[in-house]
């Protein structure tokens, strides 16, 4: 008996692994899986972490790197994909020169600079690399606020600030901006800005109470992809996106010694 099978999308996620499932190539698969795609993973780095910190990075060498994007797109073409750690110059520079060879391939960029614990993430040498060759080409950018207000050069304190952030950053790299605010203090809800050079966008969640977790910014960003992927516009994406990585939150379950954990 013949049985067909539905061909599903392919998503890439190209990062950092997280040894202890919260965040990294480890949560974007997750997302993707639940959204109804097929994840692959190009690793940049191997981390020893947990949900109280990270403890260890080992960058792969950028012919490694290479070598797992050529594997990726020679059998398993993405629909779209995203990056998340990317740590050092050599490897953003092997990210932003595969990309100039498929530049129909959206790409959304979360740049993953400081991890919640305030690990660095991302070499202080390689933030010029990451404006100069790789967010031009991105398709969507999507920092947190600590990473907007670093990328701008001020802080972010209010609504207004995230607005004026996301536009400032379309003009200067010619992509469109996820600003995400749920670290804005004084809020009732986590707001986020949307600016593609044409249309913007308010995006708002309530908080979910009593739920402390990382990983959401790449969990978000996966959404994005997965959404993309699956032939959405980017502006539908997002507003998609919002919606599951809140109720990932608000489905968030209990893991070892007391965190929490996404769930998608």
């Amino acid at each position: 008996m013949y049985i067909r099978r539905r061909q599903r999308p392919i998503a890439l996620s190209v990062g950092g692994s997280d040894s202890g499932g919260g965040a990294g190539i480890q949560a974007d698969l997750k997302m993707f899986t639940a959204l109804g795609v097929h994840g692959t993973t190009a690793v940049t780095c191997i981390t020893a972490q947990n949900p109280t910190g990270v403890f260890g990075v080992q960058a792969v060498r950028p012919q490694l790197l290479e070598q797992q994007l050529r594997a990726i797109f020679d059998e398993l073409p993405p629909a779209a994909a995203k990056t998340g750690m990317l740590y050092s110059t050599p490897l953003i520079r092997v990210v932003a020169r595969f990309w100039t060879q498929y530049p129909n391939v959206p790409l959304v960029v979360d740049p993953v600079m400081v991890a919640t614990s305030g690990a660095v993430l991302l070499q202080p040498a390689a933030i010029r690399a990451l404006q100069e060759q790789l967010l031009p080409r991105a398709t969507l950018l999507t920092p947190n606020l600590d990473e907007a207000a670093l990328l701008v050069g001020r802080q972010l304190r209010t609504p207004e600030d995230l607005r004026v952030a996301a536009r400032e950053l379309n003009a200067r790299f010619g992509c469109a901006v996820l600003v995400k605010g749920g670290h804005l203090r004084g809020m009732t809800e986590a707001m986020d800005i949307f600016h593609d050079g044409s249309q913007e966008w308010l995006l708002r969640a309530p908080f979910v109470q009593g739920v402390s977790t990382h990983g959401t910014g790449c969990t978000y960003a996966a959404a994005i992809t997965a959404r993309i992927a699956m032939g959405d516009s980017l502006a539908v994406a997002v507003r998609r996106a919002k919606l599951a990585v809140t109720g990932a939150i608000a489905r968030s379950y209990r893991i070892g010694r007391g965190h929490m954990a996404l769930c998608p």
